[in-house]
């Protein structure tokens, strides 16, 4: 971040994603949720901007923003099993 002030989210999880967590307590959860976020915003920024300057219908953009969506999870998946 940019040293911007931050905002409070509270977030619901299953109790077992929230013990599984506990047994990666390494990991900063906060810091996965908010990377996670940040980059969902930036695929969603992308795509209201190319419906913008496109003939594409709105659920062929909501075809592509899951496509991107997909394919941005794989790259942070790939990157975080490093």
């Amino acid at each position: 971040m940019c040293g911007d002030t931050m905002g409070n989210m509270t977030l619901s999880i299953p109790d077992e994603v929230q013990k599984d967590m506990k047994h990666f307590s390494e990991v900063k959860w906060s810091e996965v949720a908010r990377r996670a976020i940040q980059e969902r915003l930036e695929i969603l920024r992308l795509a209201e901007k190319l419906a913008k300057k496109s003939k594409l219908s709105a659920k062929e953009v909501k075809e592509f923003s899951k496509e991107i969506t997909a394919s941005a999870t794989k790259r942070f998946l790939d990157a975080s099993s490093s």
